[in-house]
Formats: C-alpha cells, sequence, structure tokens
C-alpha cells in the first residue's frame, strides 16, 4: 500500500511518546492514527472506483498497522 509508510511513522512516535512518559501526546498520536488510516482507505477506495470505506473498515487497517513490532 502506498500510504502504510504514514501510519508507520505515526505508531513510531507513539511508542516514543510512551517510552518517554508523554501520555497525552501518545494517546493523540493514537488518535491521529485513526483519522490517518480512515482517510486513506477512503482514499483508496475511491481511487480504485469503488464507494470509499467505512470507518469499521478503516479501524481494522489502523488495527492491522498499530498491532505491529512498532508498538
Amino acid at each position: 500500500m502506498q500510504y502504510e509508510w504514514i501510519l508507520d511513522v505515526l505508531t513510531d512516535l507513539k511508542a516514543f511518546a510512551k517510552v518517554n512518559g508523554l501520555t497525552a501526546l501518545a494517546e493523540q498520536l493514537d488518535d491521529t492514527s485513526l483519522v490517518a488510516a480512515s482517510e486513506i482507505a477512503q482514499f483508496v477506495g475511491e481511487t480504485d472506483g469503488g464507494p470509499g470505506t467505512d470507518a469499521r473498515s478503516a479501524g481494522k487497517l489502523h488495527r492491522g498497522f498499530a498491532t505491529g513490532n512498532n508498538t
């Protein structure tokens, strides 16, 4: 996927924030990751000729990246 690097960067930043006691930032980055996953899923759905992806699918996309080795 063309945009997965964005989610990887956000996941790395969130992990750094957690390790360094920046809890508010870590929570904000988690929210930001959800927004990014939602927008990416919607954009990819629209550019593939289908309808945009709903929030449930975007959440699955986000969780797929958030559970990687970077957390």
